[in-house]
């Protein structure tokens, strides 16, 4: 006996066996869809904006290089307003002056130094400062900066003295594109110099730099490398004709907490050096030390006792030449 059509529309598929819209629906729901990887498009006729040239090693220079001294210092800042502000800075130590024996003299010294800062800002952002500095031993310099717009800007700097083998004065040319930079320098003495730096990645940039010193018919040309990742990790590497090499690295491992070091090989003394920092942040102060494989181990601390209110230490161990400095001072003002 057959199977009226109406009665199978009513009762719907036999035991066992599905319609071909519930198996599809069944398959989608137990087949899952394989997930496609995607890949960041770069594009690049957007990329940033890289550091200049003479920044390059900015990040490791802070962790490497701190502002060592010894013995008291003690800087002190007037704002007279928002744009115009003195400064009065005192230094009681020591310099060294190295002697035929190969030991290092110590020579005691006193300094006292009063600036002048001038700083403005443009409609747009452009900075323009002039800062002048007068030492007490009768050497002054100065430094000013105009920014046009913000793809040039100009800089002067000079430092005047008694003895005209250490009086300078340099002037830049600074140009930036959306993503190069590039400088023009001229100095006394014939000194002839240009650098670029261009991005290639959005974390690569390369560039390079060529010089020319007349009065010593010196010449060098270098290249460069700047890898930097948004996590605040940082790789550089400069070659130059003039027999230097330096790699550095930097690696932020918190947000208070960053580690830095620096090879330094001269292939024409056969010299190499390396060096390890660190820069530690802290909420009342900033902690900041190295050491190197030539014995030299130093630290600087500069903690914060109120607004306005910085206590300074310094020092600085070199095993080798058996040269300690020690330092402490105290810096006024914003």
């Amino acid at each position: 006996m057959g199977v009226s059509p109406s009665h199978m529309s009513t009762v719907g598929s036999p035991v066992g066996f599905l319609s071909c819209e519930e198996a599809e629906a069944e398959a989608g729901a137990t087949i899952a869809t394989p997930a496609v990887p995607t890949t960041a498009i770069v594009d690049y006729m957007e990329l940033p904006r890289p550091v200049k040239y003479e920044e390059l090693q900015k990040e490791a220079m802070m962790s490497l290089k701190p502002e060592c001294f010894e013995g008291f210092r003690f800087d002190f800042m007037k704002h007279l307003n928002q744009k115009f502000s003195l400064s009065h800075s005192v230094y009681m130590g020591s310099v060294d002056v190295p002697s035929q024996s190969g030991q290092t003299v110590k020579v005691p010294v006193g300094t006292y130094e009063f600036g002048a800062n001038l700083i403005t800002q443009g409609d747009k952002g452009e900075h323009r400062w002039l800062i002048g500095r007068m030492l007490s031993d009768g050497r002054m310099s100065g430094r000013c900066r105009y920014d046009v717009s913000d793809a040039l800007s100009f800089k002067l700097q000079a430092q005047l003295a008694q003895e005209a083998m250490y009086s300078q004065i340099m002037a830049d040319v600074d140009l930036q594109g959306t993503d190069w930079n590039a400088q023009v320098k001229l100095g006394n003495n014939e000194f002839y110099g240009v650098n670029y730096l261009q991005s290639v990645t959005p974390t690569l940039a390369m560039g390079g730099e060529a010089f020319w010193l007349g009065s010593q018919r010196k010449s060098g040309v270098g290249f460069a490398a700047r890898h930097s990742e948004s996590a605040g990790h940082v790789a550089t590497c400069q070659v130059a004709t003039t027999g230097l090499l330096s790699l550095t690295y930097v690696h932020k491992a918190s947000e208070k907490a960053a580690l830095a070091s620096d090879f330094m090989w001269n292939w024409n003394a056969r010299e190499a050096t390396a060096t390890f920092g660190y820069d530690y942040m802290l909420r009342q102060c900033r902690l900041r030390g190295r050491v190197d494989t030539n014995g030299v181990v130093a630290c600087f601390l500069e903690e914060k006792l109120n607004v306005g209110v910085t206590f300074l230490l310094s020092a600085e161990l070199d095993h080798s030449s058996k040269n300690y400095k020690f330092g402490f001072g105290m810096s006024i003002g914003e």
